[in-house]
């Protein structure tokens, strides 16, 4: 069972649609009991990084995601703004926190090109390990929106996209795994993905 974090911030809907598609069971919750019984968790995000941490101490989800990811050792999968999360803090929103689940910080596009980075885009997969891009062609094209990112020096990252310049689209510690785009929208390797991530077992 995989428990979709309901923070009042994700695209929930369209994730457990994906799951429904692909045949896993999945639940979006806020539910505390959900999260503890739940084999894995998924953190999906579209908004801003210091409302979505808000909103999360705001529901006491905060710590208990903590204590399930770090002391119980249950995977988890951030979501565009849900990956960005997991890092430490973000020049969106000075002063705040994340879950620090690894040691980056994420920073906006600074290019001469369009931002919010919107669209297709094809991911180079630098992980050849990874666990999240099995069966899944180098290169591959997903869907992006977004304006902050993780820098291309973030050692967990396990895939790379060139948007102006080059980032980290993606990573993978041990239970913890992001994405910074949307697989519930990148038709058939997005749900390669969550297929993969389904069926992890760590």
């Amino acid at each position: 069972m995989v428990s979709i974090i309901d923070y009042g911030m994700g695209n929930s809907a369209s994730v457990k649609k994906a799951f429904d598609f692909l045949n896993i069971p999945c639940r979006i919750t806020n539910k505390a009991q959900d999260i503890k019984t739940a084999d894995k968790l998924l953190i999906p995000g579209v908004g801003s990084y210091g409302d979505a941490i808000q909103a999360l101490h705001a529901l006491e989800l905060f710590e208990l995601l903590k204590e399930e990811v770090l002391v119980n050792k249950k995977p988890i999968l951030g979501i565009c703004l849900g990956m960005q999360l997991m890092g430490c803090s973000s020049a969106e929103s000075e002063g705040v926190s994340g879950f620090g689940f690894i040691d980056s910080t994420c920073q906006r596009f600074d290019i001469d090109l369009k931002v919010p980075h919107v669209g297709w885009n094809n991911a180079k997969i630098v992980n050849k390990d990874s666990r999240l891009f099995k069966n899944i062609p180098d290169n591959s094209d997903f869907y992006f929106v977004h304006s902050y990112h993780f820098g291309i020096n973030t050692k967990e990252k396990s895939t790379t996209v060139k948007y102006g310049y080059d980032f980290a689209s993606s990573f993978e510690k041990d239970n913890i795994f992001g994405v910074q785009f949307h697989p519930e929208k990148s038709q058939k390797y997005g749900l390669e993905l969550l297929k993969n991530f389904g069926e992890l077992q760590c």
